[in-house]
């Protein structure tokens, strides 16, 4: 894969004739994006799939389809699901723009001081911690303060992004979903941008561990079994009893909601480093082994599927990996987290490919969580005009994902420059190298700043000789927050160590 937008200034790789941009997604990581794109003059186009700016922060009531069970890596793009005969325009819309994994209760688990763009402060007189309509607002603030409205083409999914060798441009293919008094319309563009940011997140593919027995779980008793994206509310676990597997934030957030209206919350999960959400939980809640299989009672019965009266709990039995068998339960909620998937790259994604074997120009493979081949975990190392923001995990989001988009600006500009290829192929080995069986490829576990400091050293340094201005970073406010918020998460968990 090659681009005629990059040229070698003393070892160093310079892109050049960057003007048109798509951003792909309308979230936080797309708004700030785009913004500060569009600050520094480029001309920006945002797809967003769902008809507003928010991304996981925007509520809908809808819950999205279930996942398969089990569902454990990435999967393969059906673009023709939107097409298949006997769909009404609501299917249509749903499987075209599907609901984020928002609940009505959510809330930021960072607080607001250090979870901020630079592009705007929060209200004066706003908590730490907000609740989702709060933060979806203050992301549409945003979008709106900068222009970043007008440049987004909503209810549009990009199908493709790909570029052929020699080629200076990539090529975006995206469908729109459109009503009509007849019903609904689905029209297809093929454009080309010089550059893509990929702001897409994370959240949309549920990982679902395939856990035997579960699958039959899911299909006998469907109302029962579900993954923590279809969430919504808590009243339908109201003085029920939930086996929770998972120990992330959903799971808290399911805990707490569901508790103060009688739910008996046994959580299920594998131990983790990186389990610092413990310490959160309500009083009461059991919390036991990785479940090992589901079982039914009666497998001999009929194998369709049954709607269990109220009252009455899955007729079955749950094995714990420590032998413990649990009965008696009335709802699973597999809050599991989700699988990362860029369906549009093509064959940048490998589903089948362990991450072990990739090579230097893949970015997914088959765990679905290694964004592969990526520098700073923002630029793609075969073709620096392709970007991603928003995949380092276990920060401080908001604030990070703008940083990034600033640094990723700089570069789309011309003004800072990127090591060689070869050097970074050097440097991204050398990180994969030090991965451990355990970790989180992308987290920065309480040491973002250490990455913020690097990454701003090595820009503001071009800016200088360019004689533009320099980058400010983060400022005290946010750098004195996050000291406070750093301590916490050590002393939480002292041995998590940092691997960017």
């Amino acid at each position: 894969m090659g681009s005629l937008t990059r040229e070698e200034i003393d070892g160093r790789q310079a892109l050049r004739h960057i003007k048109h941009v798509a951003v792909i997604g309308a979230g936080i990581s797309g708004v700030v994006s785009a913004a500060h794109l569009l600050r520094a003059g480029f001309n920006v186009t945002v797809f967003e799939r769902t008809a507003v700016v928010g991304g996981v922060w925007d509520y809908d009531p809808r819950p999205d389809r279930d996942p398969p069970f089990p569902n454990v890596r990435p999967p393969a793009p059906n673009w023709e699901d939107v097409e298949k005969e006997g769909l009404t325009s609501d299917e249509v819309a749903l499987i075209h723009g599907p609901p984020t994994p928002c609940y009505a209760g959510l809330k930021n688990n960072i607080p607001t001081p250090i979870m901020r763009s630079s592009l705007l402060h929060w209200p004066e007189g706003s908590g730490e911690f907000v609740d989702q309509k709060a933060v979806h607002k203050y992301i549409e603030d945003i979008a709106r303060l900068h222009n970043v409205i007008d440049k987004v083409e909503f209810h549009t999914r990009v199908e493709s992004v790909s570029k052929l060798i020699g080629d200076g441009q990539w090529t975006v293919k995206t469908s729109t979903f459109s009503r009509t008094d007849s019903g609904h319309t689905l029209t297809k563009k093929t454009r080309n941008f010089d550059a893509v940011v990929v702001a897409s997140g994370h959240y949309h593919v549920p990982f679902v561990p395939d856990v035997p027995g579960l699958s039959t779980w899911k299909q006998r008793f469907p109302d029962r079994v579900m993954h923590s994206k279809q969430y919504r509310t808590p009243v339908p676990f109201s003085d029920q009893t939930v086996l929770l597997i998972g120990a992330g934030v959903s799971a808290l957030d399911i805990a707490k909601e569901t508790v103060p209206l009688g739910a008996q919350i046994i959580q299920s999960r594998r131990e983790s480093k990186f389990d610092v959400l413990g310490s959160g939980l309500p009083e009461g809640i059991k919390r036991v082994a990785m479940v090992a299989k589901f079982i039914i009672d009666d497998p001999a019965s009929e194998a369709k599927p049954q709607l269990l009266e109220a009252g009455h709990a899955i007729p079955g039995k749950v094995v714990l990996e420590d032998g413990t068998i649990l009965e008696g339960i009335d709802h699973v909620v597999v809050a599991t987290g989700y699988i990362t998937s860029y369906p549009f790259l093509g064959g940048l994604e490998q589903p089948l490919v362990p991450w072990q074997d990739a090579d230097e120009k893949v970015v997914i493979t088959s765990d679905g969580y290694i964004t592969h081949n990526l520098h700073r975990d923002i630029f793609y190392i075969p073709d620096p005009s392709l970007a991603f923001i928003g995949v380092s995990h276990l920060v401080s989001t908001f604030s990070l994902f703008d940083f990034q988009a600033q640094v990723a600006a700089k570069v789309f500009a011309g003004q800072a420059h990127l090591p060689s290829e070869s050097e970074m192929k050097q440097e991204h080995k050398e990180r994969k190298a030090r991965f451990k069986l355990g970790d989180r490829f992308h987290s920065m576990f309480a040491a973002e700043d250490v990455y913020i400091e690097k990454v701003l050293g090595w820009v503001n340094q071009d800016l200088v000789q360019a004689g533009v201005q320099q980058l400010p970073g983060m400022d005290k406010e946010w750098r004195a927050g996050y000291k406070v918020f750093q301590e916490r998460l050590k002393s939480s968990r002292p041995n998590v160590l940092n691997n960017s």
